[in-house]
């Protein structure tokens, strides 16, 4: 992807979630990983309004070398793409929401990981999702926190897709921003079926995790 594609794609997916209601006002933000530096939307952006001149471009050391103000939450990008021993392996994309069903559950002090493994689809396409402590938005602890999530679970043959921020939102991400908005996707609606379903369903088994590995390749 060239850096005008990523330009492109960026506003594209930025206006996607806000038309959806899967961003508002001026929460969330999106970043792409390039071979000389990052792309990330600017701090207090609207993400359904965005324009590609208008990002922000920062080399690989987080210095601004275009475009408006480039997002607090620069320092937690940067360490997630960090985080991924192998270059080869890290990320393209990163998105930050403040989704509601997803934030809602943090409210009622989930411990250890956001959701159990109830459907399927979350387990093929999301994983789990470390609940990382509250820190106010833009603090370096978040990125730190983050990045020993990513580091723990690789280390256990998990790696990670998503990360939930406590009172703030989920940070996901992938090869692509349409990849990452997929993942972004599927943890909120998963997070509102859980909030939705009473009583609360049951985690799937292990002989139905076993398969989902078998069959497609997913590890929980």
């Amino acid at each position: 992807m060239t850096e005008t594609q990523a330009r492109d794609e960026i506003c594209r997916i930025g206006q996607s979630l806000f038309d959806r209601g899967y961003v508002h006002a001026t929460a969330g933000n999106i970043s792409v990983r390039l071979d000389d530096g990052f792309l990330i939307t600017p701090t207090d952006a609207c993400l359904g309004f965005l324009e590609p001149a208008q990002l922000a471009k920062v080399d690989l050391k987080g210095q601004q070398l275009s475009g408006a103000a480039a997002s607090k939450t620069l320092v937690l990008h940067r360490r997630i793409y960090e985080a991924h021993a192998a270059p080869a392996n890290a990320p393209r994309c990163v998105i930050h929401t403040h989704s509601t069903h997803c934030v809602a559950l943090t409210l009622q002090d989930p411990q250890g990981e956001l959701l159990p493994p109830i459907t399927p689809y979350f387990v093929m396409k999301v994983g789990h999702v470390p609940v990382v402590p509250y820190h106010r938005p833009g603090a370096p602890e978040a990125g730190d926190a983050v990045a020993a999530c990513i580091a723990r679970h690789a280390a256990q043959g998990t790696p990670l897709r998503a990360v939930m921020l406590t009172r703030l939102g989920p940070n996901v991400w992938h090869d692509s921003p349409a990849q990452a908005m997929a993942v972004l996707e599927e943890l909120e609606e998963t997070a509102r079926l859980w909030l939705l379903a009473q009583p609360r369903p049951k985690p799937l088994d292990v002989r139905a995790l076993e398969e989902l590995e078998r069959v497609f390749g997913c590890r929980w």
